[in-house]
Parts: C-alpha cells; structure tokens; sequence
C-alpha cells in the first residue's frame, strides 16, 4: 500500500491519495460458439474487460464471464468465455468488474504539492515454468501451472486463476528443437484490480526466454495462437512493476538494493503514456534490479510524484497510468 512522506500545505487542505472505483457495465451485440463469444456491435457503457460476468434475455449458461481477450480488446472482436454453449446473436449485458476514477480532490487550499512514495518489496525468485508448465501449444488455452512464487487463488471476477507475489512481467521460453512463432496472450490483472492482457512473441530460437513488459498481479489465462513445434513455458521474471506512473527516470529519487547503501545500476523502463493495447509496455513503468531476485534481497525505491499524482487536480492518469488494455 502506498506509503508517503509529510505533506506541505500551503492553506488548510483535506486529501486522500487514493482512487474510488465504479462498476463496469457494457452492452453489445454479441453470439457464443463454444468458448468464443463474437461481439459484432458495441450498444453502450464501458469497454468490455476480462472478468466481466455476462447475461442474456436468451439462453446463456448461468455464471458465464469472460476470461481472455481474442481479437477484441474491449470492442467488435472475439473474447474467450468460461463456459462452453450455443448461443445466437443477442444483446449481452457485461458487468460485475470495477473501474478506477480520479483521486480524491483536495477541498481547500493548494497542497500538497507533491510527495515521495516509497515503494518496498521483497520479490520472490522467477521462474519460467511457474504460470505454463512446458507444453506442446495448439490454439487453444492453456493449463495454468502454480509453481514456486505463485499461488492458484480465486482473482478478481471471482475465477480461479493464479495470484504472483507482486506485480512483474512474465516470460515465455522455448524448449530444444526448430520453434515456429506463436504469440501467446497472457490475461489478467494489475494490482489495482483492472484487466489486461499481453501477446508475447516466442520467437524462432530455440532454449531462448522472452520477456514481456507489462506487471501482472493475477493471471486468468493464457492462451496460444497455434502449434509451437517444441516445446513453450510460461513464468515470471525479475522485471518488477510500480505501483505508481513514472513517467521519467527522474522522477526515481532513490533505488535501494539488497540492504546496501549504494545507489542500484538496475533499468528502469518508464511508463508507456500513449493508448495501451496487448503489446505496448507498462502503463506504470517498470524496474529491473541490478541482481536476481530471491525472496531475500529487498527493493526500496523512493518515487517522486508530481502534483498530477498527488495534489490538488490530481487524476487517474496522473497516479495510476492510462487505461489498462
């Protein structure tokens, strides 16, 4: 949870840094066959999101929600759904996520003007097995794996998925032999509840690992475009994610490392600012340190934040980053 300094007012001031949220509910059109539902008309409200529980004045398998993204990725396109059915093209009704709004306004006076969030963690080992075990791909979902560093758990959305121990990216890795590309979609949710999804290239080099760039917290499912040839793995990495937007390496006061007073000469990536989609980069930003993580050494970044993320006309985009995609 966020931790931060003292606040300087300017004027008698309330503040809350944090962010409300308000329920998802979409309306399209939209048919089912097997696990895909085709949406070919959006009607009203949000973007469809993965989680979403869906219903139907016709037929529809009660308890039925969406579980990855397909072509569509929040409007005309194909999402998978949880369970398998028949269903003619109908209006659908989405709901039961939550969506993020602006933080909490100041009510009186001009600060705080920005503050300093430290970000503290202690990061488990990665793993390149720990999500996918390594598996023969076909165009389909695959089994979700809970090694070490990971835990099944029921996520948001209420479906059985796999909670990390934080939020970081995850990798793909390719057994021994002549691999053909497959783009595997990852899909499911940041640390602050929102749905995601990335497509991660394995590439044609065999024993080669891949990472992605955006921190997921939960995943939902994976999925494969096709047959892999050889073998495909799906696990974490040591790229860890920020809770906060870090738009610029500047904004990184300090980055502290494995009990050690000495500044760490890890990467970070700042946040992508620009419309996110299943392959552009972490709406936050993101923080490769230095050395592996093993559930020992500890990660303290203190994170400045400007006045868009923390004082008076603070907003969503300022603190957490443009919409999840």
């Amino acid at each position: 949870m966020p931790q931060f300094s003292d606040d300087l007012f300017l004027g008698s001031a309330i503040t809350i840094q944090g962010s409300d949220q308000y329920p998802a509910v979409s309306t399209f059109t939209g048919s089912i066959a097997t696990t895909t539902l085709t949406v070919t008309e959006m009607l009203s409200g949000d973007p469809i999101i993965v989680g979403m529980f869906i219903d139907s004045s016709t037929s529809l398998t009660n308890g039925t929600y969406i579980t990855a993204f397909g072509t569509g990725s929040g409007g005309i396109g194909t999402y998978t759904v949880s369970a398998s059915q028949t269903v003619a093209s109908a209006t659908i009704i989405g709901s039961g996520n939550a969506l993020l709004q602006n933080p909490s306004p100041m009510s009186v006076g001009v600060g705080p003007l920005g503050r300093i969030y430290v970000w503290d963690a202690v990061p488990q080992a990665k793993l390149t097995t720990n999500i996918v075990a390594a598996v023969i791909t076909t165009a389909t979902t695959l089994t979700l794996a809970a090694g070490a560093g990971v835990t099944s758990a029921t996520i948001t959305g209420g479906a059985t998925g796999l909670q990390l121990d934080c939020p970081r990216a995850v990798s793909t890795t390719t057994g021994a032999g002549s691999p053909t590309t497959v783009n595997i979609t990852v899909s499911g949710y940041d640390y602050y509840g929102q749905a995601m999804s990335e497509v991660i290239a394995t590439g044609t080099v065999a024993s080669t690992t891949v990472s992605g760039k955006k921190a997921f917290y939960q995943i939902a499912s994976v999925a494969a475009s096709g047959g892999s040839v050889v073998t495909v793995a799906v696990g974490t990495t040591d790229i860890l994610g920020s809770p906060l937007r870090i738009t610029d390496r500047g904004y990184v006061a300090r980055v502290g490392w494995d009990n050690t007073l000495a500044q760490d000469a890890g990467t970070m990536t700042p946040a992508a600012t620009l419309t996110a989609t299943t392959t552009t980069g972490d709406i936050r930003g993101t923080y490769l340190p230095s050395s592996a993580c093993d559930g020992i050494k500890r990660l303290v970044m203190g994170i400045a934040l400007p006045a868009i993320a923390a004082g008076p006309n603070a907003t969503r985009i300022g603190a957490l980053g443009v919409t999840q995609a």
